[in-house]
């Protein structure tokens, strides 16, 4: 979409620009890009465009109290040692400025824009300049300067309406977050480098505080909402938002809830701490939200949340934070990570452990979960491997409440089939020991415009459906109810006895040159010619002779390795040879092949010896015994197998390894027979005379 920029500026600001809604608000600030293009690549387009929208909000935002603030500071100057609380009293934000400058005088004086907005900047409380220091914004402001696109830029900004009283804050946070989409769409962003649809949150919004309308309905209640990974913000608002309302009734408008956040990208953070600054008039909220990687720099360290929220990053590696992750991982149950680690490629269980770690405990109220991931978390991982122990850490302190499969297509830059964990540590008594599983894939409606690559949405009816299967718990349709125990299993690992045959034939023989260690007895590594000369010259001599040695042993086809043995000892002994155990298990190597119908090699003891190649695994659910499921499905059709009992896992010590896994979709798999095979046959018999069609009108 274009403006005609002078046809605006020749109107009232409170006219056309005030009619814009939200996407017109969003094209026109996108519209910059136009300006930048020749002197900024693509992906620094947000360098201009992210801060100059927080500071035209600031602007606006502050522009009512601009002259009392102004006032304070030039009376209690030099008379106070510490001015903030007045001023900030003054501004009825928990954020100033004290320079005369705003944008309407900086545009006055377009020969020192550069260092009049400097000090516009400067003049800012300190709380704010570290938001507007996030974003490098000097050497931005260096470079439009340079190539002479400052003021341009900043006349377009000063023409877009983004008071107050105009934009709401909620309408505010969407702007940030569609201009946000916009950077990611366009240097085609890692898939799990996306924001948050806001149908999607109010959904787990609205999971995050299913039941608790009760507890939260009590007078002076006080919460805490923690999102370890908050973006602009958007779910620590929206959550808030729907406990105490916003313009709709909300469940208690006089509780007290504070939200708590860490980002690790600058630009998102300052976006999200300036908006909660502006929506926050207590500022709490505002210096609640942290910088800097969650994994390995935990800002909120000693603090427990009431309601933790998040939508981690997907397939995103955090070799970045290997080293700190691995050092709390060791510390075991005094760190966050001590119940397992998953491959370094994906992140997403790190941020679920961290978030069961700030959970309130039971006697203090305990806490609630909701966490979006994709599949990945459900089922990677065999049993004993990182994935599959935090999986058994979750399901064995009955922590899981439900998990929620919803449609593909709702997010921006991806369409992959997502979950929302619910997770808990006070269920109430009848959800104890249970998971309830929600198939939701098929609650969405098809968006008339896409967004990238979402093209479904969750309406309000169909989210308030899912919000009841999840209050009634009940099993139906669309849900079902398994014991916690259901999604665990044991890995035996099921053996087979070795039988090998043997025999001294030319044919076997000749596949003793293969062997690596019979091909290294014609090299040598020695420096010196002579040397090596002798010593290749030797090893030949030794293969040699060890052909003679195995033309001494009958050609007999042994199926009884023992007997085989025999009679190579006895061939050694006549040929003269001395041969080495390495070496001798090499040549006899060479001699045997696997036969069903030969004994079984034994050790020592008389015991049998596995075989390698037959070696199988078999997982076994927690809920029946390995001996009877191993006599039930595995004796009857290999009935020489046994069990590996050395194999146990190393926590109850048990026979088998114990895994966790959920296969979501299995649970709720509908059997479609296939079509007749008359319907088939017609429907290929139609292709064909088409085809027959198509190539006669091509020849004619």
């Amino acid at each position: 979409m274009t403006y005609n920029i002078q046809g605006i500026l020749n109107h009232p600001r409170n006219n056309i620009l005030k009619r814009m809604n939200q996407s017109e608000i969003v094209s026109f600030i996108w519209s910059v890009a136009d300006l930048i293009r020749d002197t900024f690549r693509r992906g620094k387009y947000q360098d201009v465009i992210l801060p100059f929208t927080v500071l035209r909000r600031l602007d606006y935002v502050l522009e009512p109290t601009k002259e009392k603030v102004l006032q304070t500071n030039a009376r209690l100057k030099g008379k106070l040692e510490n001015l903030d609380p007045q001023l900030r009293k003054a501004s009825g934000f928990p954020f100033y400025n004290t320079s005369r400058y705003d944008f309407e005088k900086l545009l006055a004086d377009s020969h020192n824009l550069a260092a009049n907005l400097n000090n516009y900047i400067s003049g800012f409380s300190q709380n704010m300049r570290e938001v507007i220091e996030k974003f490098d914004f000097q050497n931005t402001i260096a470079k439009l300067n340079e190539s002479g696109l400052l003021f341009k830029v900043m006349e377009k900004f000063k023409n877009v309406d983004l008071r107050p009283d105009t934009v709401d804050n909620a309408t505010m946070g969407t702007i940030f977050e569609e201009l946000i989409r916009k950077f990611n769409e366009a240097l085609d962003e890692n898939p799990g480098e996306h924001f948050t649809p806001r149908d999607v949150v109010h959904l787990m919004a609205d999971l995050l505080t299913a039941g608790d309308e009760k507890r939260l309905s009590q007078k002076g209640i006080v919460r805490a909402i923690s999102d370890p990974c908050c973006g602009t913000g958007g779910m620590l608002t929206i959550t808030k938002e729907h406990i105490l309302g916003d313009g709709n009734p909300g469940i208690n408008p006089k509780a007290e809830i504070h939200l708590f956040g860490q980002e690790v990208n600058p630009e998102t953070f300052a976006v999200c701490k300036s908006d909660m600054f502006i929506k926050d008039l207590t500022g709490h909220d505002g210096e609640n939200i942290a910088f800097g990687s969650t994994l390995s720099n935990d800002k909120h360290r000693e603090k427990k949340f009431d309601y933790l929220i998040a939508n981690p990053p997907y397939g995103k590696e955090w070799k970045m934070d290997e080293e700190a992750v691995r050092e709390e991982h060791e510390r075991g149950s005094l760190g966050r990570f001590g119940a397992g680690l998953p491959r370094i490629s994906d992140g997403q269980l790190l941020f679920l452990q961290h978030m069961l770690s700030h959970m309130k405990p039971l006697d203090q109220g305990g806490s609630r979960v909701a966490i979006i991931m994709n599949g990945s978390p459900l089922f990677t991982g065999d049993a004993g491997s990182g994935e599959s122990e935090i999986r058994r850490w979750i399901l064995e302190n009955d922590w899981l409440e439900a998990l929620i499969a919803l449609p593909e297509q709702l997010f921006y830059n991806t369409g992959i089939a997502t979950y929302i964990w619910v997770l808990t540590n006070r269920k109430t008594a009848e959800r104890r020991g249970k998971v309830l599983l929600i198939n939701a894939t098929s609650f969405w409606n098809q968006m008339r415009k896409s967004l990238g690559s979402k093209r479904r949405e969750i309406p309000e009816e169909k989210r308030l459906e899912i919000v009841k299967l999840l209050k009634e718990f009940q099993e139906g349709e669309f849900s079902k109810i398994f014991p916690t125990t259901y999604f665990g299993y044991r890995k035996i690992t099921v053996e087979r006895p070795l039988r090998l045959n043997f025999q001294a034939s030319s044919e076997r023989t000749a596949r003793l040159g293969e062997q690596i260690a019979f091909k290294n007895l014609s090299e040598s590594k020695k420096k010196n010619l002579k040397e090596r000369e002798k010593e290749v010259a030797e090893k030949r001599k030794l293969q040699e002779a060890i052909r003679s040695l195995l033309a001494l042993i009958p050609q007999t086809l042994y199926k009884n390795r023992r007997d085989f043995l025999e009679a190579f000892a006895q061939a050694e002994k006549k040929s003269g040879v001395k041969l080495t155990g390495s070496l001798r298990k090499t040549v006899t190597a060479a001699l045997f092949e696997r036969d069903e119908t030969a004994e079984i090699c034994r050790d020592a003891d008389g015991r049998p010896e596995p075989d390698p190649e037959l070696r199988d695994t078999e997982n076994v659910p927690l809920s029946e015994s390995v001996e009877a499921f191993f006599e039930r499905e595995v004796k009857p059709h290999v009935p020489d197998a046994w069990i590996d009992t050395s194999k146990r896992d190393p926590k109850d010590g048990k026979v088998g390894i114990v895994g966790y896994e959920i296969n979501f979709n299995r649970y709720f798999y509908k059997y479609l027979p296939p079509r007749p095979l008359e319907e088939i046959e017609a429907d290929l018999k139609a292709v064909e005379k088409e085809i027959v069609r198509m190539l006669s009108d091509m020849t004619k």
